[in-house]
Order: C-alpha cells, then sequence, then structure tokens
C-alpha cells in the first residue's frame, strides 16, 4: 500500500507537469519522513545511483553528439548520403535513414537526433515534392536509430542499474538499430512505388568526389569508437572520452568551432547532463524504497502464476513498457523499471543482455506516442508543426518499428549473437 501511494503519487505530480526528477523525490521523500528513515540514508542512496564509472560515459558522448551537430558534421553526413542514395526513386527517404544510421555513431540520442537532423531533412523532403506527413513521419521513425545503435546513452544507464557489460550491450545493439533501419528502408521503398514522380537524379563526378572527401572526418568517428569499444582496445568511458576528443578537433579543423562555440557546447552538454543525473539519483531512491516493499517480488509471484513461457512474459512487458513509454522520459523509466523487471526476467530465463535491449527498444517507441511524445515534440518545434500533424505523419512508421520489435522479442539470437561471437 505504501508503493502504491508513493506511485500514486509520483503520477499525480507528472499530470500537473512538476519535473519529473522532483515529481519522483517528493513522494519518495515523504515516505521516507512517515516511515522513519534519516535522511542522511536518503541522500547516500540517492547519490550512490550516480557514482558509477560506467555513468562518466554520459556526459562524453553528449558532447560528442553536441559537437557533431554544431560543427556541420550532420550536414556533411546528409550530403554525402545524398550522392549514395539520391539516384534512386524515393532517394531522399533513403538519405533520412542514411543520415540517422550514420550520425547515430556519435549522438546516442532520439532527441539530438531529430533535433539537428529534422530541421535538415523535413525541409529538403518537402521542397522536393515529398508529402510533409511524410517526411515529419519518417525523420521521426529514424530518430530512434540513435540511441539503439551505440555508443547508446540508454544503453549506458541500462548497464549501470542492471549491472551488465556496457560492451556486450552495445555489441547487442548493433544488429537491432539495422533492422530498425532496414524496417524503416522496406516502408520508403514500398510508398515510393506509388510515386512515380519521386524520380532520383544522378549525382555529377565532382559532387561526388567532394561528399566523399567531406565525410571522410567524420566517417572516422564510428571506427574509433566502435572499433575500440568491440576490439577491446578502450572501455566505453574511455572511448567516450577518445571520441570527445576527435570531435572537437575535427571542429577546430573544420573551422566551424570558435572558443564562444566551445562554451555555448560545454554549457549545453553540461545541463543535459545535469538533467540526467538528478533523475538517476531521484530514481535510486524510488528503486531502494520498492525493494523495501518488495514490489518486485509481488510482481513476479503474479506473472509466475499467470504464466510460464518467456515469450508471453516477454509480449507483456511490451506492453507495458511501450504505454510507460508514452508517459515517461526513457532514462527516468529505465531507472524505475529495470530494477522491478530485470530479476523477474531472470526468473523466466530472459539474457539480461536481450532484455536490455527489448527494454530499449520499446521506450524509444513510446518517444513517438503521445500524450508525452518526446521526439514529436522536438521535431515539431524544429520545423513550426503541430504535434498532433507529427504524430498523423509518424503513425504509419509504428508499424515497422513493432514488426522489429517482435522480430527480437522472439528471436533472442539476433540480438545475442554478436556479444557471443565477440565474446563479451
Amino acid at each position: 500500500m505504501s508503493a502504491a501511494l508513493v506511485v500514486l503519487g509520483i503520477l499525480l505530480l507528472l499530470a500537473l507537469r512538476v519535473p519529473i526528477a522532483f515529481a519522483i523525490l517528493g513522494p519518495c521523500i515523504t515516505y521516507m519522513a512517515v516511515t522513519d528513515q534519516s535522511t542522511g540514508l536518503s541522500l547516500r542512496t540517492a547519490a550512490q545511483e550516480v557514482d558509477s564509472f560506467p555513468l562518466l560515459a554520459v556526459p562524453l558522448f553528449i558532447l560528442v553528439g553536441v559537437t557533431a551537430n554544431r560543427t556541420g558534421i550532420a550536414d556533411r553526413i546528409f550530403a554525402f548520403a545524398q550522392v549514395m542514395f539520391g539516384r534512386v526513386r524515393a532517394g531522399l527517404g533513403y538519405v533520412n535513414i542514411g543520415v540517422s544510421v550514420g550520425f547515430s555513431w556519435m549522438s546516442g540520442a532520439a532527441l539530438a537526433d531529430v533535433a539537428g537532423l529534422g530541421k535538415m531533412t523535413v525541409p529538403a523532403m518537402t521542397s522536393r515534392g515529398y508529402s510533409r506527413r511524410f517526411s515529419l513521419g519518417l525523420s521521426a521513425a529514424s530518430s530512434l536509430i540513435g540511441p539503439v545503435m551505440p555508443p547508446s546513452i540508454p544503453a549506458i544507464v541500462y548497464a549501470s542499474v542492471a549491472a551488465v557489460s556496457t560492451a556486450a550491450l552495445f555489441a547487442a545493439a548493433v544488429v537491432p538499430a539495422l533492422l530498425i533501419a532496414g524496417g524503416l528502408a522496406l516502408a520508403v521503398y514500398l510508398w515510393g512505388r506509388r510515386q512515380p514522380h519521386l524520380a532520383g537524379r544522378r549525382a555529377e563526378p565532382g559532387e561526388a568526389r567532394s561528399a566523399t572527401l567531406r565525410v571522410l572526418g567524420p566517417l572516422g568517428a564510428p571506427i574509433l569508437l566502435l572499433g575500440g569499444i568491440l576490439s577491446g582496445l578502450f572501455t566505453p568511458t574511455e572511448a567516450a572520452a577518445v571520441g570527445a576528443a576527435y570531435v572537437l578537433v575535427l571542429g577546430f579543423c573544420y573551422r566551424e568551432l570558435t572558443p564562444r562555440g566551445l562554451w555555448r557546447i560545454v554549457v549545453e552538454t553540461a545541463t543535459t547532463a545535469a538533467a540526467i543525473a538528478i533523475i538517476l539519483a531521484a530514481s535510486g531512491l524510488l528503486g531502494w524504497i520498492l525493494a523495501r516493499e518488495q514490489v518486485p517480488q509481488d510482481i513476479a509471484s503474479f506473472l509466475l502464476g499467470f504464466t510460464d513461457s518467456p515469450v508471453v512474459f516477454l509480449l507483456l512487458v511490451n506492453l507495458a513498457l511501450i504505454l510507460i513509454g508514452t508517459i515517461l522520459e526513457p532514462i527516468a523509466a529505465l531507472v524505475i523499471t529495470v530494477p522491478v523487471l530485470l530479476p523477474i526476467a531472470v526468473q523466466f530465463g530472459v539474457d539480461p543482455v536481450h532484455f536490455g535491449v527489448i527494454t530499449i527498444i520499446n521506450l524509444m517507441i513510446g518517444l513517438l506516442t503521445p500524450p508525452i511524445g518526446g521526439v514529436l515534440f522536438v521535431l515539431g518545434s524544429a520545423t513550426k508543426t503541430p504535434m498532433h500533424e507529427v504524430f498523423r505523419g509518424t503513425a504509419p512508421f509504428l508499424v515497422p518499428l513493432l514488426a522489429v520489435l517482435a522480430l527480437l522479442t522472439v528471436a533472442p539470437d539476433l540480438v545475442l549473437f554478436l556479444p557471443t561471437y565477440l565474446g563479451l
């Protein structure tokens, strides 16, 4: 009953649009006071949640993404993708997906992807005859590749909360991210077959050569980051530091980065990282309360009595997490739900790495659905489009996303193949 009142209090504060961290902290601190727990225990519990070496990678990867956005690296990737895919029918649809794949190796966050790329891809597509709804929907859906493909900020948070290898989780997410890109590309192909007016344009030889040379520097980032992590040369945290240094050097080399611009990048990075840290600390206290009230054990007993099938369990989790993702920011949802659901998943025989990838994809899909729909809000703001119009364009693309999620749910080998092969 106490835990239920805490959760009810959090939901009520969220409904009143109280910031997530404080919506969690208020009921939790009230619980600690009512149950005669010391203030010192509350502070220690919250602080321990962010006292983690792997979490140092979060602000560093945020720095990589912000720098890439502010120094024209995304523009270079876009120009290269146009050369690669622009010759085929509905080619800008494939360009949209390709840019998201390329930028995902440096970003790790859906909101950074859609904020930086949405302002570029949507006007480019609509000016060439693509419907506005299709352009908005594809831009929103393709932004989900960023937080799935390593380096992924949600993956780092999950690995810290679940005490699993960040490198293994990164490796496990590569195939799912490519499947998401493939599913969206299939949707573009099927849509493009009915759009004969969207014929492609072959790039001029000089244009192709110029775009290729301009993208060589940015293409070094995924080689450095993923190659270093998957080969064991770097830990994810060390790779984040190396990647941040690399994109900063690129920015200065391209003469796109000035001391004043660097200060703005540092401020934006610090602001975003601090917000995530506060949410993590608040959620750590909530996790302690739920564990004290034996909420995971109660849920596990209910589910084990309901079904003994891992697949049925995962399907139920998928439904629950997508609903949670519609009302909670993904980082907060991760640190609240994982301590509750992961022990139950282990009892069902589900691999923690497989469960992590499934959890992240579920919560990312929640970013595309109202009432919160963070990606919808950001894309609508960037393109000056009402949120309901963005969602109407995005809704058809939920079909390939949900299809990939279902495939990964019933076929864990697609997730676990690469980390097993690499011995992670």
